[in-house]
């Protein structure tokens, strides 16, 4: 078990996990069973300059983009059945994430979840529950860290679950747990994508 986290709180991944080199991000959610429609919910990454903004669109790692061009961050799959259910520890989506490949100019990794045509289907956070991110060690499959999102998120659509980025030559992880209305095209204009209707 890693080190359970609290909003805002981070922990250093190298003190964890020394000699780590590349991490997966497991992300996990259950749809209440009230929810009506089936639930899609959507792992994303941004990979962010200082200034919290992309450098291009190929930062930006999703379903319809499952790796950077230097293979950096990878996605491992879009899961459309929205919850894994009494699947227990199974990740629903999960994130690879070579350390040692990040660009020098990429301070910091946003990994988030949106739920997909939430408007049309008139579906947001409140209707989701269990949701948590875990950091583990590509190597040995060792969990390091992991938050549990307890709040309730009525009208978001959109989550930064959590963060990697850099301090002081190390990697650390955040719990983040900040969500956004507007779905995926809201959180994409707030990191520098440009998006087309």
């Amino acid at each position: 078990m890693g080190v359970q986290l609290k909003k805002g709180a981070n922990v250093s991944l190298i003190k964890e996990a020394p000699g780590l080199k590349a991490i997966l991000v497991g992300l996990g959610w259950d749809a209440r069973a009230t929810a009506g429609a089936d639930f899609d919910l959507d792992a994303s990454a941004f990979l962010l300059r200082d200034d919290g903004k992309t450098r291009r669109d190929t930062d930006f790692v999703f379903y319809g983009n499952l790796t950077t061009p230097d293979g950096t961050v990878e996605h491992t799959g879009d899961n459309l059945t929205g919850g894994g259910g009494d699947e227990g520890d199974q990740d629903d989506e999960a994130i690879k994430i070579d350390l040692e490949k990040v660009p020098p100019d990429i301070a910091r990794i946003a990994v988030t979840v949106s739920i997909y045509d939430a408007e049309k289907r008139h579906q947001n956070f409140g209707m989701v529950s269990n949701a948590y991110i875990r950091v583990l060690d590509q190597a040995g499959g060792k969990e390091i860290a992991r938050f549990d999102l307890t709040e309730d998120m009525s009208t978001e659509t959109a989550m930064i679950f959590g963060e990697v980025y850099r301090h002081q030559g190390n990697w650390k992880f955040k719990a983040v747990g900040q969500g956004f209305t507007g779905g995926l095209m809201a959180m994409c204009e707030h990191f520098g994508i440009e998006v087309s209707d």
